[in-house]
């Protein structure tokens, strides 16, 4: 059942090793009305090159004339969605054939207009590495701050419902910039089911010290959402927290 455009928002940098993989994913979804919107900040590793040999064009590459960062590049893609459903997937990642097919009809089904469901973890040769990432059922606007539960592979929402989504250019946790936005319109509802593979790699933002950590949180926070310091720096040591709950709680060995 045709249940309108799907614009998959897909930012690229250097990822000529995984993007492939990714863009096939994407290809092989049992439901088949989607746009596949990619922008690429300035590669430099034939990330690009290997794009040019996508034939079909439900995919719209786009390349920033010079490196600007994640969220500046998923802003433009932003702009360049035509969908009735934003999706996200990152191009090191991997959707389950039926992943759009799915959610569209746990959206439709419940009347929602934003979700996310659960994923798994892979390494970076793409085997799984036996653990299940999930989350609330319903992840309201306070749970939201306490911290980012839908994995950017994972949520969706319908486009008439909030807008055009724009961010302030911070380095780190852009993704998560984008789930305070739509949190504080509507409550993103969980589809108990593993329909995505997120990649292990050994250079990522999951890697970083402690206190790089804190510093991106807090940017978020205060740059992008507004906060006075003191409650921005609150809200990081708060989400810290909550992160290390998460795992406990939402992260199961399969």
């Amino acid at each position: 059942m045709d249940r309108g455009l799907v614009s998959v928002i897909m930012p690229s940098w250097n990822t000529a090793g995984y993007i492939m993989e990714s863009v096939e994913s994407v290809l092989n979804q049992t439901y088949q009305n989607w746009e596949l919107i990619i922008v690429d900040d300035a590669s430099t590793d034939g990330t690009v090159d290997l794009l040019k040999q996508v034939d079909d064009p439900r995919v719209k590459v786009f390349v920033n004339e010079q490196n600007s960062g994640a969220a500046v590049t998923r802003n433009r893609a932003m702009r360049e969605a035509k969908g009735d459903w934003i999706a996200f997937l990152d191009s090191d990642d991997l959707w389950s054939p039926t992943k759009l097919e799915k959610q569209l009809e746990f959206m439709v089904e419940h009347d929602y207009v934003f979700s996310y469901h659960d994923f798994e973890k892979i390494d970076e040769a793409s085997k799984p590495i036996g653990i299940r990432v999930s989350g609330p059922d319903v992840v309201t606007k306070h749970k939201m701050y306490n911290y980012g539960y839908p994995g950017c592979l994972t949520f969706m929402y319908k486009a008439s419902a909030f807008g055009v989504i724009q961010i302030k250019d911070i380095k780190k946790n852009n993704d998560y910039a984008i789930l305070l936005q739509l949190c504080k319109k509507a409550s993103c509802y969980r589809l108990p089911e593993n329909l995505a593979q997120y990649r292990i790699r050994t250079v990522s933002i999951s890697h970083d010290k402690l206190s790089k950590k804190l510093r991106s949180h807090y940017d978020l926070f205060h740059m992008c959402d507004e906060k006075p310091a003191l409650i921005a720096f609150w809200f990081a040591c708060w989400n810290m927290f909550y992160g290390v709950l998460k795992k406990i709680r939402y992260e199961n060995q399969i």
